[in-house]
């Protein structure tokens, strides 16, 4: 039989157990997020970047960032025979869980706006805010981009600060080489 003290002890060790496991936070599907990103857009037309080996090389150099995947899942962003740009959907490791965000680009290749989608790890989830995303507004392949020098650090979510930044320079420098061929 299981005493009253017990259950009272217990009770909050299972508790402390639990609030330790990673949760996920979907805040966005792939279809909300490019209407959130391009709420002008009448339709998004399928643009996946299927990349060659060459390609995935020269990325990773330029980056400084490895490329994971060979298939970059990537919607045009149309509003009728307009290009509006392009919105590219990734996943970058936090500090235990991966991370899936959107970035979308205007149609010269500069970062529009950055959502995250899913945010898996306990915490960290600061990086939602739309301050910190701003910082990513306007940048093209080639800038810096490096947290702690033009992309503030966020205490408590540094991995995920660096990783979605890397992911950003990643994305940029995937356009430059397999979309527009620099």
């Amino acid at each position: 039989m299981v005493s009253r003290r017990t259950v009272a002890i217990a009770a909050p060790l299972m508790l402390v157990g639990l609030s330790g496991v990673a949760h996920a936070t979907v805040y966005f599907t792939s279809e909300a997020v490019r209407r959130a990103l391009f709420p002008s857009a009448d339709r998004f037309v399928d643009a996946a970047i299927a990349l060659t080996p060459a390609q995935m090389r020269a990325i990773a150099a330029r980056s400084g960032t490895r490329v994971r995947q060979s298939l970059v899942p990537v919607w045009r962003a149309m509003e009728g025979e307009r290009v509006l740009g392009h919105v590219v959907i990734d996943e970058v490791l936090g500090k235990h869980e991966f991370i899936t965000y959107a970035i979308a680009l205007d149609p010269h290749d500069a970062v529009r706006q950055i959502e995250v989608m899913d945010y898996r790890e306990t915490y960290g989830d600061e990086i939602r805010n739309a301050r910190w995303r701003a910082q990513f507004t306007g940048k093209h392949d080639g800038d810096t981009l490096r947290t702690g020098r033009d992309i503030v650090n966020i205490s408590g979510a540094t991995l995920s600060c660096v990783h979605i930044t890397e992911g950003a320079r990643r994305i940029l420098a995937t356009f430059a080489i397999a979309v527009r061929g620099r």
